[in-house]
């Protein structure tokens, strides 16, 4: 966002808190304890009992104990973007909390973070981040604003036992990657005629089908929205492009009839309609792969090559989580925050990360998941971290590499753009493009267009105009 826009916005939002609010946003907290150790809070902390808060102490106690200069103190507080700038503009966001991808952008241009350049040389993570995804966390003059912890990038699932019946392979049964969204079309028409089966399937609820559909209107061209020089959003989904898009997905159903019969599809039918032969195709990221083996699927059966292009580019969705620090952290709170992400993140291959990679993979060949896909990390490929969990995954796999090895090339030398979610009300726009894409899933005479211009509309007067 524009600067003196979201400053003004800042702005706007501290007027309306409690006077009490006003009053402690005045006064500048130290940032150490009686005994002289830095004091950090760390956001997202677990606020219930269980397991996994009982993991957060043990961490807690044995950071203390190994870093005697910090005293932690957590805060419950969980990342929401609806609460993000009352509490920044109240000063009482956590020096330590998690985020997206999505919002970091917005964070540096209305200067809500704190800038981690000098905290990140001190500690030598120079040339330790993905090139790619260090220039989406870093501003214009190259300053570091986050810490990137988990990354993926949308790819496309296959199904190897229609792919080789069909005969999608190649001589030594790498799947064939279909280069453009036009030659996905063509390979599910194949699919369709030989088998009778839909060859690709898309979500249309939950969201879930709006998001996915972004990164293919991506693809076409489509902007969904754009920002003013006043710091007022936008719409321009209402675009030739997105059209060309949208009658994408409507051709899919009614020229070439490779779409499964329900139009309503949740992201649990989704994976269903994939794992169990309703759909050769479809796209996936993320944590995607183990959502198979619940409906009988082998590993064997699974198959993942790199994301089609488009006509215009050639993109793909980045998904992750990222840390970063408030603006009022001191530099030795920003040092000390490091350190605690160092804990659980970091790209030395330390014996902890070694054991707890090798528990990982071990669970996900006991539970019969899919092992021998490598993931898009936030570390360089030559960071010890990654190369040892590369190694352990081409030790453990119980594919066939050629099954997954497209999409392992994919992740390694990325040739297509990456590109996070929209900046504003995305959840917001994902519910009226899953609209969008059910009327004309539905309604063969739907005109893409005009289904166009009232969900721009839409989105306009209900969602942007309300920022």
């Amino acid at each position: 966002m524009k600067k003196r826009y979201l400053r003004k916005l800042c702005f706007i939002m501290a007027a309306i808190l409690s006077v009490s609010v006003f009053s402690a946003c005045g006064e500048k907290a130290t940032d150490k304890d009686e005994q002289g150790r830095t004091v950090i809070s760390i956001g997202n902390y677990p606020s219930k009992e269980g397991e996994t808060r009982d993991i957060w102490d043990a961490k807690w106690k044995k950071f203390e104990e190994d870093n005697p200069d910090v005293k932690i103190e957590p805060d419950m507080w969980e990342f929401d973007i609806k609460t993000f700038y009352a509490k920044e503009a109240g000063g009482k966001l956590p020096n330590l909390f998690i985020s997206h991808y999505t919002e970091i952008g917005q964070y540096i241009d209305s200067e809500c973070v704190g800038k981690l350049t000098d905290v990140m040389k001190k500690r030598g993570y120079e040339g330790k981040f993905n090139p790619k995804i260090l220039k989406i966390v870093s501003d214009d003059k190259g300053d570091i604003y986050a810490f990137p912890t988990t990354s993926y990038l949308f790819g496309l699932y296959v199904n190897m036992d229609t792919f080789k019946e069909v005969g999608l392979v190649e001589e030594d049964g790498t799947p064939l990657q279909p280069k453009t969204w036009d030659e996905l079309a063509e390979y599910a028409v194949k699919i369709k005629e030989k088998t009778g089966k839909p060859g690709f399937a898309i979500p249309t609820t939950q969201n879930c089908g709006g998001w996915m559909f972004t990164c293919i209107a991506w693809g076409y061209g489509t902007v969904f929205m754009e920002q003013g020089e006043d710091g007022k959003w936008k719409a321009t989904f209402n675009s030739p492009e997105a059209e060309a898009a949208l009658q994408y997905i409507k051709d899919l159903k009614w020229k070439y009839d490779v779409l499964p019969a329900n139009s309503l599809i949740d992201y649990a039918e989704y994976f269903k309609l994939y794992a169990t032969g309703g759909a050769a195709m479809i796209i996936g990221g993320g944590s995607s792969v183990n959502q198979y083996p619940k409906y009988g699927m082998q590993p064997a059966s699974i198959g993942i090559v790199g994301i089609p292009a488009g006509p215009k580019r050639h993109v793909t969705l980045l998904g992750g989580t990222l840390y970063a620090v408030s603006k009022e952290s001191t530099e030795d709170q920003k040092d000390a925050a490091i350190r605690w992400l160092e804990t659980s993140f970091n790209y030395n291959a330390t014996e902890d990360f070694k054991a707890n990679k090798q528990k990982e993979i071990e669970r996900a060949l006991n539970d019969n998941q899919l092992v021998g896909v490598k993931t898009f990390k936030p570390w360089s490929n030559e960071t010890e971290s990654v190369k040892f969990e590369n190694e352990l995954i081409d030790k453990n796999r119980n594919v066939d590499l050629n099954n997954v090895r497209l999409y392992n090339e994919f992740i390694e030398n990325c040739p297509a753009e990456i590109q996070p979610e929209e900046p504003v009300c995305a959840q917001e726009l994902y519910a009226i493009l899953d609209g969008c894409i059910q009327e004309v899933l539905t309604n063969k005479d739907a005109n893409c267009k005009e289904i166009l211009e009232k969900a721009n509309y839409d989105f306009q007067q209900n969602y942007l105009d309300n920022l």
